[in-house]
């Protein structure tokens, strides 16, 4: 029996709940989804039709309403949420953890986000107030606030009995902080030392100096950058002060490298990363006129250049032919620099400091494959219309574009970045206007220089 992959099985287990709930079965389907892992119920929630989101919410067991929520992406999670009394939603909200409790919470509107808070328990309210008090790209704005504490001076017998007491650790703890009497970070403790060290042994001997504190301002992009390149489990988050706040685990950031990943991909067809696959026609509609008229404008400039030469085109019907296909060498040389560029920006190999030499790298690599290809094109033309200026031409053009399109795509995105305008939204919009204004204008203007009458 051939194997089935995750994601057959899950599309066989949507079309089996479908058909549950097209016939009416809905006690049918409530079992199905009670064994169901919050992932997959989200994913299911993400897989369906608006119309059915509603009824499914209300078949999935309330208990595992704050564990979906967390799952689900952005604009679905709002359809969700606008059919939740504020009630409702106050319980959902206890046992949450306090980062995705902050990501729900700012999706409300104003109104129901204060309705909501008015109807949570003090505790609650003041986890859910100090996470929102951080900007949601920031650490503090990712952060978990459930750790574990413990004093410099006690042994490892105080801090085993004290985990005793407590009986469960927060999820993910690899290590504890260490802090002062007025909570000031002083560093962490693994918790493989505390289980193998000897009772006696004194904490501030089993300090790790590897582990940093990161502060809660930090970027979340650099702060996956610091668990990539420290392969940190978790990492403490301090204030300015170095108050000990909460902290990061890995499992939040891959959240962040996953959201990036999708940003960067969704970004380059110029929609929202958080877009709902089955939104509302109109809605979907409306989000992608945007690009669709800034990529009409560009088309429009585009023409525009090549109305200039309707005297040679007329003349020579072969150059309409052709006319496509250094534009479009070009606009494919291009998009591989600018992808590369933007990855290295994204990743943090790009910056003002070796710029300077990617771009001459790209210049260089434009130049050589400019050289290759139009050698190549310029032979065929050449033997195709047996016309040897015709062939040098396109060579030409093809040259001149593949280079203007290799110092393009290193110059875009860090233009952009220097506009704090995202390189992946943005660029491949104005490589592609770049490349064909100058395919067009290299190959039609070289065309009448030579050829026309």
């Amino acid at each position: 029996m051939p194997e089935v992959s995750e994601q057959e099985y899950s599309h066989q287990r949507l079309q089996q709940v479908n058909d549950a709930l097209g016939s009416g079965m809905y006690v049918y389907v409530r079992k199905l989804l009670q064994d169901m892992p919050a992932f997959d119920l989200a994913l299911l929630l993400e897989s369906s039709p608006t119309k059915s989101r509603t009824v499914l919410w209300q078949l999935i067991d309330a208990d595992h309403h704050g564990e979906v929520l967390e799952e689900l992406n952005e604009e679905v999670r709002k359809g969700i949420l606008k059919n939740i009394r504020p009630e409702e939603l106050a319980e959902v909200a206890e046992g949450m953890d306090v980062d995705d409790l902050a990501e729900v919470f700012r999706t409300l509107p104003d109104s129901v986000y204060r309705k909501v808070l008015s109807s949570m328990d003090s505790q609650d309210r003041s986890r859910v107030e100090a996470a929102l008090s951080y900007e949601e790209d920031t650490a503090g704005g990712i952060m978990n606030t459930d750790t574990i504490s413990i004093r410099p001076d006690v042994t490892v017998d105080v801090v085993l009995r004290y985990l005793r007491l407590r009986g469960e650790l927060p999820e993910a703890t690899d290590s504890f902080y260490v802090v002062d009497r007025e909570d000031h970070f002083i560093g962490a403790v693994s918790l493989s030392a505390i289980v193998t060290a000897k009772p006696e042994t004194i904490v501030s001997t089993l300090i790790d100096d590897e582990i940093e504190a990161i502060t809660a301002d930090m970027n979340e992009k650099d702060v996956a950058q610091l668990f990539e390149r420290h392969d940190w489990f978790s990492a403490p988050v301090v204030d300015e002060e170095g108050h000990l706040l909460g902290r990061i685990t890995v499992d939040d950031v891959v959240d962040i490298i996953r959201e990036e990943a999708e940003h960067s991909m969704m970004s380059m067809a110029g929609l929202d990363d958080e877009a709902d696959t089955f939104a509302p026609v109109f809605k979907s509609t409306q989000q992608r006129s945007v690009w669709l008229g800034v990529n009409l404008i560009t088309a429009l400039l585009a023409v525009a250049v090549s109305s200039m030469f309707e005297g040679i085109l007329s003349q020579l019907a072969i150059l309409a032919v052709l006319n496509s296909l250094v534009p479009s060498m070009g606009g494919v040389a291009g998009n591989q620099t600018l992808t590369l560029v933007i990855r290295g920006i994204a990743l943090g190999h790009v910056g003002e400091s070796n710029s300077r030499i990617l771009l001459y790298k790209e210049l260089a690599v434009g130049f050589f494959n400019g050289m290759i290809w139009a050698i190549l094109i310029a032979t065929v033309v050449a033997i195709w219309q047996e016309n040897i200026m015709l062939g040098a031409i396109i060579a030409f053009a093809m040259l001149m574009n593949m280079t203007a399109a290799g110092i393009a795509g290193v110059t875009i995105p860090l233009m952009l970045k220097k506009m704090n305008i995202d390189p992946a939204l943005a660029g491949s919009v104005i490589l592609t206007t770049i490349t064909d204004v100058v395919g067009i204008f290299a190959f039609l203007g070289t065309a009448t220089l030579f050829l026309g009458t």
